[in-house]
């Protein structure tokens, strides 16, 4: 029988990775503490060092949220406007 599969919360990932940066024990010893694999707890630690910066800047998510958004609906837009051309010029053909 498969096992399935665990899914871990937020609040421990970010223990586990910042046990690991810390620096106080070993990834293995961290890993065994936890029940985790060490390659799991590495990738944590990388995470944390890479996009932790990410986390303190001030409204930029919700920016990039609105940004996002924003485009989403021109790309709409254009992709309608094309439509609406092509039918156009398929129409006017016969009348040039």
């Amino acid at each position: 029988m498969r096992q399935k599969r665990r899914q871990y919360t937020m609040q421990f990932k970010f223990k586990v990775a910042l046990d690991a940066a810390k620096g106080v024990k070993t990834i293995n010893q961290i890993a065994s503490e936890y029940g985790l694999h060490a390659n799991q707890v590495s990738i944590w630690k990388k995470q944390l060092l890479t996009e932790g910066p990410a986390l303190f800047k001030r409204g930029n998510g919700r920016q990039e949220q609105e940004q996002t958004v924003k485009e989403a609906a021109l790309f709409e837009q254009i992709g309608r406007l094309k439509m609406e051309l092509e039918w156009l010029k398929k129409k006017a053909a016969p009348f040039s």
